[in-house]
């Protein structure tokens, strides 16, 4: 075993979150700040559609910390998060998350569209997410797809056992109500708090089966 060495610094949780145009916005922004609120670096992209999608379902024209984490906003320590969310532009393929030597600890895509998940499926890199997302999957790093529509084509179908084969996994959007919920905030906690899981994270969003 190799002994602790004080003087290496703690490497910080890193994710990178990609927002496409399937319904559920509220998915990624809660996801974002329950991230944010564990000490993670979050990286994040949106695609045209997922930035539109911000607009439609919660009024969000521009991505920045206030809009997207309102409830961190008034917070003491909210120089602390905001400088944990580092955005990156869609179009910006050449940026640092599309890198292989970019380490991180896992990549969401929440809400993934269908659209979204074919391209991830044929390796195509024309915008920064996709393209993050191929980078994931090549240096065996954790790619979690929160995909967000019904029904599915057998192009859907394809496309999400290519990926898995490719060592990404599917986690569709679909809340238990097992746990009896009783606001939509709930079964929203329910999707995030299965995301947190799958990266391995400690959360305290209600989202275990209780016998």
């Amino acid at each position: 075993m190799t002994p602790n060495n004080p003087s290496r610094p703690i490497k910080p949780l890193r994710i990178v979150v990609g927002i496409s145009g399937a319904s559920g916005a509220r998915y990624a922004t809660r996801l974002v700040e329950q991230l944010l609120l564990k000490g993670a670096e979050v990286h994040l992209v949106a695609t045209d559609f997922g930035k539109r999608l911000l607009a439609d379902e919660l009024g969000i024209n521009a991505l920045k910390f206030s809009t997207l984490c309102p409830s961190l906003d008034d917070q003491p320590d909210r120089e602390n998060h905001e400088s944990r969310l580092i955005l990156h532009p869609n179009k910006d393929v050449g940026a640092l998350i599309a890198s292989g030597s970019f380490l991180h600890d896992g990549m969401v895509v929440i809400p993934c569209s269908s659209t979204s998940l074919g391209a991830i499926a044929t390796g195509s890199g024309n915008n920064l997410l996709t393209r993050a997302a191929a980078v994931t999957l090549k240096e065996r790093r954790k790619l979690i797809l929160i995909h967000r529509e019904t029904p599915l084509s057998l192009i859907d179908i394809e496309s999400m056992r290519s990926i898995t084969l490719a060592g990404g996994i599917i986690c569709p959007a679909n809340p238990g109500l097992y746990l009896d919920p009783q606001s939509i905030d709930d079964l929203i906690d329910f999707i995030v708090g299965k995301a947190m899981d799958l990266l391995d994270i400690e959360h305290d969003l209600q989202t275990r089966w209780k016998p």
